[in-house]
């Protein structure tokens, strides 16, 4: 780091110092968690302790006996809590003065209003730096952040230059607009971008395209958010920049949770931070060793309205493991959400990678969507220049993962819009079988 990044860096921890140093004391206990491994004994405290606290100040938990184990708790999502809001907030916290006040995108979805006590705010401040540090970017570095800057997330000036932190907004990827980000990157001598990975992707697929230089550019790390990233694109883009790619799974609602691993396309989990229960598909049963399953999140520090065996719409295949009586735990493989889920034309689980795989280095392709239809049925949106596609390699590649009575049908589109919040849907199940039998969430 230089002389100024160095400053921010000792003077963030000296101001957290000076105001007690919580942050710095959750910071080296992720630290330490991530490299040791959390304890099984004090994780289990901790959700009797939340679940104690819930039963006694919730009204959607006050029937329950405080001693009830989690499994027996019910399992929640977004629409449990949109329709009981009142009934999950804490009467200890509700009108606490220091509280915090997310609000998730709803690009699937009507956004969600999560509030959040001071001691998660210290922790997610304290995961947020040390996933970051873990992925190559440390407070101070001057950063990019590509997103939609919609009026409730934008900063101020100062924060700004507090933060040293570039503004940049994806509500427009035309090349003018993708040049410019180029310009300012290369200009401001940022050292880390983060931002949707399908505007990441759209940057990359850019600089391909007109041959640009970025390896001589000042980027040290690049997070991608929100959206799986196909290894492809992420192999790419670290080239292109001579850094590395990691992502952070997060959402609005908890956090940053974990971080994708350096050498393959699983995550690293904050355990000290969060408890996951890998679920089944159809029912609210333990998820076999290595299979695909729901993410059921217990958010071990959020008081002001307590997240219990939280269904966040995600689904992976999670590896457990313990020594000594301490656990971490990877996804080895994050599917992302149910309503990008596809089946092949025996009901199995495929992984969006084949489509996004199959179809990220195919010529004349600008932008596509894969739409399950119906048990059988399937529909690729194409946008780009139909002269230079194969469409019969296309479905060469993809056939085979979803057998060979499939009716794949391709359309060219003018154009694939974006979600209202800036991400772009690759994926897209629409078959009512799976829509009302594995459990969307939307």
């Amino acid at each position: 780091m230089i002389l100024d990044e160095k400053l921010r860096w000792a003077g963030f921890w000296i101001l957290d110092g000076l105001r007690g140093g919580q942050t710095r004391k959750y910071y080296d206990r992720i630290r330490y968690a991530w490299k040791e491994g959390s304890s099984v004994a004090e994780t289990e405290e901790r959700i009797q302790n939340l679940i104690r606290h819930a039963v006694k100040t919730t009204d959607f938990y006050k029937d329950y006996p405080e001693d009830i184990p989690l499994e027996k708790l019910p399992v929640v999502n977004k629409d449990t809590f949109r329709q009981h809001y009142d009934s999950f907030l804490s009467s200890t916290y509700k009108d606490a003065e220091d509280n915090r006040i997310m609000c998730t995108s709803g690009s699937t979805g009507t956004p969600l209003r999560m509030i959040q006590n001071k001691d998660k705010i210290c922790h997610n401040t304290a995961g947020g730096i040390f996933l970051g540090a873990a992925a190559g970017y440390y407070i101070g570095m001057k950063e990019a952040f590509i997103r939609v800057w919609v009026n409730n997330v934008r900063k101020s000036k100062f924060r700004l230059l507090q933060e040293n932190l570039i503004m940049m907004d994806s509500s427009r990827m035309d090349d003018k607009a993708l040049a410019g980000m180029l310009n300012v990157i290369e200009k401001k001598k940022v050292k880390c971008l983060v931002g949707y990975s399908s505007a990441l992707g759209e940057l990359s697929e850019y600089i391909r395209k007109t041959g640009r230089d970025c390896s001589k550019f000042r980027v040290k790390a690049i997070i991608p958010i929100s959206e799986t990233m196909p290894e492809p694109v992420r192999r790419t883009l670290s080239e292109q920049f001579g850094c590395p790619v990691r992502a952070w799974y997060s959402n609005e609602e908890n956090g940053i949770m974990g971080l994708q691993n350096e050498d393959n396309e699983g995550y690293h989990i904050d355990t000290e931070t969060y408890y996951y229960e890998i679920l089944k598909m159809d029912s609210d049963e333990p998820a076999e060793p290595g299979e695909l399953g729901r993410i059921v999140i217990t958010d071990l520090f959020n008081y002001a309205f307590p997240i219990i065996r939280y269904d966040n719409g995600d689904t992976a295949v999670a590896v457990r493991r313990e020594n000594n009586g301490r656990f971490k735990l990877y996804l080895s493989v994050l599917y992302g959400r149910r309503s990008d889920l596809i089946y092949d034309c025996d009901g199995k689980a495929v992984t969006p990678y084949i489509i996004t795989n199959n179809l990220w280095d195919i010529q004349g392709v600008k932008q596509y969507r894969f739409i399950q239809e119906d048990i059988k049925d399937y529909t690729i949106w194409l946008n780009g220049d139909p002269k230079k596609m194969d469409q019969e390699e296309i479905l060469r590649r993809i056939r085979p993962y979803l057998g060979e009575e499939a009716r794949i049908k391709i359309e060219m589109v003018d154009e694939i819009p974006v979600l209202a919040s800036g991400k772009r849907k690759y994926i897209e199940n629409r078959c009512q079988k799976y829509q009302q039998h594995k459990g969307f969430c939307g």
